[in-house]
């Protein structure tokens, strides 16, 4: 068993590092290779960031650049996870920080001359991609990654609507600096990146399950040890059809949980009845997965 540990934690961390170094890579090649030969903006801090380097290259006689003060701005929000999110979760976050740093350096821009609207719907799929699988690995890129999932846990909100109202703000001030022109495309690429993080990035999505049974109990305790869900009972219900008496089970889980939850039921009730649909709130007590 101690053996089994031991693997199961080099496997999570070998896990984590490749999805930083994933992300790390993600970002520069949007960046580089997309938004700045775009004349576009990021979402979140690597936003801000371009805007503060452009800043500099027109009104300062230094420019600060955009890897660099990638990385100035995310010093305060690590003390924000350290505190709200998990020690865990900060270490790997300030590893991937570094990393996507260390990558836009190294990852020298393209110069050519491709559609703005390429540009806008590549970068912002790439970075999307990049983020959702670091999240989904349990780490976190940075910036308004790190705001955001503390107001997911605090509100229930999806994390790339978060994402999305946010940078409303790099919108306006990519329009007031620099032309609405490049602020449509910069709306653009933050739309496309949100959508992207929440098709990759499943864990606050969720999904009401409904199971008619006729073995309740081995269903339930499947549940229960498994996902640890609360779960309600509906006794003595009775098919339309074979006028058997069934039990109804309603319960609410995790989109991760549902390849568990299918197995547990072909198991226990091949013949069990299932329906699911998605759910947009959650009020009450709901067992979120810890982030650590």
């Amino acid at each position: 068993m101690d053996q089994l540990d031991k693997f199961n934690r080099r496997y999570n961390l070998l896990s984590k590092i490749s999805a930083s170094f994933f992300y790390s890579l993600a970002v520069a090649v949007a960046l580089n290779f997309f938004w700045t030969p775009g004349h576009m903006y990021s979402s979140g801090i690597t936003g801000f960031a371009q805007l503060i380097n452009t800043l500099s290259e027109r009104f300062l006689p230094f420019t600060l650049t955009t890897s660099v003060m990638y990385f100035a701005l995310n010093v305060p929000l690590f003390l924000l996870g350290w505190f709200k999110i998990g020690h865990k979760f900060t270490y790997f976050t300030i590893i991937t920080v570094v990393l996507g740093t260390i990558m836009m350096h190294v990852v020298n821009p393209v110069n050519m001359h491709v559609d703005p609207l390429v540009c806008a719907i590549f970068g912002g799929m790439i970075n999307g991609l990049g983020t959702g699988f670091a999240l989904k690995n349990g780490i976190s890129t940075g910036g308004l990654d790190i705001i955001g999932i503390v107001i997911r846990k605090k509100t229930g909100a999806s994390y790339g609507k978060v994402n999305i109202m946010i940078n409303l703000i790099i919108i306006a001030a990519a329009g007031f600096a620099f032309g609405w022109n490049r602020a449509l495309y910069s709306a653009l690429t933050i739309f496309i990146n949100g959508r992207v993080i929440d098709a990759v990035y499943t864990q606050h999505q969720k999904l009401q399950v409904t199971i008619v049974t006729e073995h309740a109990q081995t269903i339930i305790d499947g549940i229960q040890d498994k996902m640890h869900r609360g779960i309600t009972i509906y006794h003595d219900v009775e098919g339309a059809y074979s006028h058997d008496e069934k039990t109804v089970l309603v319960t609410v889980i995790d989109r991760y949980d549902m390849y568990d939850i299918l197995q547990i039921i072909k198991m226990s009730d091949p013949y069990a009845f299932m329906s699911v649909s998605e759910v947009e709130h959650v009020y009450g007590r709901f067992r979120e997965q810890e982030i650590v």
